[in-house]
């Protein structure tokens, strides 16, 4: 008989532990309003790799596709002026002409980002040549100094820097294997042939180099008749790692002055980001209305 208890009680030690853990957890449910913990994973839309934002727009590839970059992000901030910060208004500016361009239905989108998160600079231009884009425009809000500096700007990459990201590309050519080999504009540069891959390059570049100061042209004439006060009235050039990509056009986007106090009230008035974002749409839509590929 002591033999039989011992066994019962043997078996019933672990029914006494799943009965205490099940009692804890509907105690720690109740205590929490009911509700258990729940993980929710955002899936990558079919067709687009999870590592890439996805293609807004008209479905048919042929189509153009812009990827527009709003700077900084995260635990970057970017420029600051009280609790206005740069981040916040490239990405409110950023969504404004995506939703523009969209509204027209002829041109696909993409943004780098559509939240508060970093990304690097370098895998800005990177996303964008990875989607195949044909633009890729940063949009970012300038800082001076002096708090009378005023006007929105277009940047395209000086020659200086043009010929840095030649050489940079060249050498992460050399390193690379047949599996990657290089791309521009759709075209293998086989390392077998350097000088023909030297040619192609630089034609690439030459080519998205005159289209990036076209678009950036085009920019500054939207803003202008716009009535949107402008730092200078021409494109402006630099070495900007954001803008190193050597086979795509790239502009830079400075929608104004955030430390002065007029632009950062119209940068962060929904009118101003209308305007300003509608400028952007508009100068893309001439940027492809004129391009004989999307025709």
């Amino acid at each position: 008989m002591v033999r039989l208890v011992q066994i019962f009680l043997l078996l019933l030690a672990p029914l006494a532990l799943l009965a205490c853990v099940f009692v804890i957890n509907r105690t720690f449910a109740q205590a929490s309003g009911g509700r258990e913990y729940v993980v929710r994973m955002k899936l990558p839309e079919i067709g687009v790799p999870a590592d890439l934002p996805p293609v807004e727009g008209p479905r048919d590839a042929r189509q153009p596709l812009v990827v527009i970059d709003a700077g900084h992000g995260g635990f970057d901030p970017g420029a600051g002026h009280g609790r206005v910060k740069e981040k916040q208004i490239a990405l409110q500016i950023a969504r404004e002409i995506r939703a523009d361009l969209l509204a027209h239905g002829d041109i696909r989108v993409a943004l780098t980002r559509d939240d508060d998160r970093f990304i690097s600079l370098a895998d800005r231009p990177d996303i964008a040549r990875r989607l195949g884009a044909d633009l890729f425009l940063s949009i970012h809000a300038d800082s001076a100094e002096s708090d009378r500096a005023r006007g929105a700007s277009a940047y395209v990459l000086s020659e200086k820097g043009s010929s840095e990201a030649a050489r940079r590309f060249a050498a992460s050519a050399a390193e690379s294997d047949a599996a990657s080999a290089r791309r521009v504009n759709g075209i293998v540069l086989d390392a077998a042939n350097d000088a023909v891959g030297a040619i192609l390059l630089d034609l690439s570049q030459r080519g998205a180099q005159e289209a990036s100061a076209q678009v950036a042209s085009f920019l500054i004439e939207e803003l202008a008749d716009a009535d949107v006060r402008l730092h200078r009235r021409h494109v402006e050039t630099a070495a900007l790692a954001v803008l190193k990509a050597p086979d795509m056009p790239s502009v830079l986007f400075e929608t104004g002055y955030i430390n002065n106090a007029k632009d950062a009230a119209f940068l962060q008035s929904r009118e101003g980001q209308g305007v300003v974002a509608g400028a952007a749409a508009r100068a893309i839509r001439r940027y492809f209305a004129r391009r004989a590929d999307f025709q």
